[in-house]
């Protein structure tokens, strides 16, 4: 016959095994929702979890009155092909290409109105994050207003174009070598929509960005340019022609004795932007294979 003790003992053993059951799968079951949770998270936050390599080959041709270089010395022709791409493009974020750009480096839990986690610790990003180089523009012969002509660019699938997310920045330095910049252009290449695009800043509304003057995660408003700032450059004439929205970049002063006039330095920046509701985890397989910058100049 069972006597108390090991009755005792033999409950505690099954209570034992269904608490532990019961904890199993709790833990389970939390991660599950953690799992869940990151899921629901900002667009960029997801896509920043992944290495994205891409390779994007520049190539910056000028209209018949300019001439472009990779080097403030030259030699100087009407294109240029750019260095060469290799790195890995995370999602960034700035509203001032000087300031600095920011990416994700924590997360919290969020509040009402939020996701259930969103980032709360922001820091400055490495070179290989994003692409930068330099080129050099001149005049031959008169002085010159500058202007984008095209940012062309080819995705690698257009079903998942990952142009949707990229922003090409330009800060123009003043004439001469080594001079400060004179201000900076953000555009976005393309007016395409990732199918998967989703609001991923905290005020749940399109066109926020990080603010670069803060490591907080304040986001402001910015709206880059787009193609309605290039003016149109007839390749067949050479014929520049200006719309409204034509968004100058500088001016290149030609050379009283005919010969070319001092160059200006143009540095270019190629990233994904993270704060845009178009960067997504769809584009992480997805390279941009090509961009090519195009200027024409407008006599004065």
């Amino acid at each position: 016959m069972e006597s108390l003790t090991e009755k005792n003992t033999n409950e505690n053993i099954e209570t034992s095994k269904h608490l532990r059951g019961k904890f199993s799968w709790a833990v389970l079951a939390l991660i599950i929702t953690l799992i869940a949770v990151v899921s629901a998270t900002y667009a960029w936050y997801i896509y920043n979890t992944r290495r994205h390599t891409t390779k994007v080959q520049l190539a910056a041709g000028a209209g018949v009155n300019l001439q472009i270089s990779n080097a403030y010395d030259g030699p100087y022709a009407s294109a240029s092909v750019l260095d060469n791409f290799e790195g890995q493009l995370n999602p960034v974020s700035t509203n001032y290409i000087e300031g600095g750009f920011q990416k994700v480096l924590g997360f919290t839990n969020g509040t009402e109105n939020q996701p259930m986690l969103v980032a709360n610790l922001f820091g400055r990003v490495e070179h290989s994050d994003y692409y930068k180089t330099s080129l050099f523009l001149r005049s031959n012969g008169s002085t010159t207003d500058i202007y984008l002509s095209d940012i062309g660019y080819e995705d690698s699938d257009e079903t998942n174009p990952i142009s949707s997310a990229i922003r090409v920045g330009f800060v123009v330095h003043q004439n001469g070598e080594d001079q400060p910049s004179q201000g900076e252009y953000i555009f976005a290449i393309s007016d395409k929509k990732n199918p998967q695009a989703e609001y991923n800043t905290a005020t749940g509304q399109e066109g926020y960005v990080l603010d670069s003057t803060k490591t907080d995660g304040t986001t402001v408003p910015f709206e880059p340019y787009t193609a309605a700032a290039y003016c149109d450059y007839d390749q067949n004439t050479g014929t520049v022609t200006l719309n409204n929205s034509s968004q100058r970049l500088c001016t290149l002063y030609g050379a009283d004795d005919g010969q070319p006039g001092t160059p200006v330095q143009i540095d270019v920046y190629i990233w994904l932007e993270g704060c845009d509701e178009d960067c997504t985890g769809n584009l992480s397989s997805q390279t941009l294979r090509n961009l090519v910058i195009s200027f024409a100049g407008v006599v004065k």
